[in-house]
């Protein structure tokens, strides 16, 4: 539900992603005395880590039940299954080699400047904050009801706020030397 943005300070107590039991909860105050426009530039940054903290779960629970892409991951001949699962695979001894990891960030920085953009950071005016459709991909979604648009929009934040705890949770215990002792993770389902 996006409001005009004014320098007054806003009611953000009817938006997207207020729920039952709390309400509109900004623990930090970051939305004191905020306009709309900070109200979308925060909420920008809470889908875009959730979609990550997302897939980073996902990728935890896959590759700590053995599912690894087939093949090798250079031409010397690596396997993906040889590299360790979680932050292991990035930082240790056995990590993939620095050059594998400098190829990853900057293909995720080209998707940041290039790909992955909504109206906040350049790209046509969306529906909302984090819309990166850019005008191309749909999928359905200008065909569907504006209550079931503002339904799966709730749902993809609570996933990604979940998803956000439940990463930090596996670091967590993944740095205290309990990761594989998790009982979903380490049964290979």
């Amino acid at each position: 539900v996006g409001k005009a943005s004014t320098a007054l300070a806003a009611d953000f107590s009817q938006e997207v992603g207020v729920q039952v039991p709390t309400g509109f909860y900004d623990p930090l105050f970051l939305l004191s005395g905020a306009d709309q426009d900070r109200f979308d530039k925060l909420r920008y940054v809470e889908l875009k880590h959730g979609r990550i903290a997302q897939l980073a779960f996902l990728g935890q629970i896959a590759t700590r039940a053995g599912m690894h892409l087939p093949g090798n991951i250079d031409y010397s001949g690596h396997s993906f299954s040889s590299y360790p699962n979680g932050v292991a695979a990035l930082f240790g001894p056995d990590a993939i080699p620095k050059e594998g990891l400098l190829q990853m960030i900057a293909f995720v920085g080209f998707l940041e400047l290039f790909v992955m953009k909504d109206s906040a950071n350049g790209a046509a005016p969306g529906e909302f904050p984090g819309d990166f459709r850019n005008g191309a991909l749909d999928f359905g979604w200008d065909k569907q009801s504006d209550k079931w648009k503002l339904e799966k929009r709730s749902v993809e934040l609570n996933n990604g706020r979940a998803a956000m705890m439940g990463i930090l949770g596996l670091m967590v215990h993944e740095n205290l030397g309990n990761g594989a002792s998790l009982p979903i993770i380490g049964s290979g389902f």
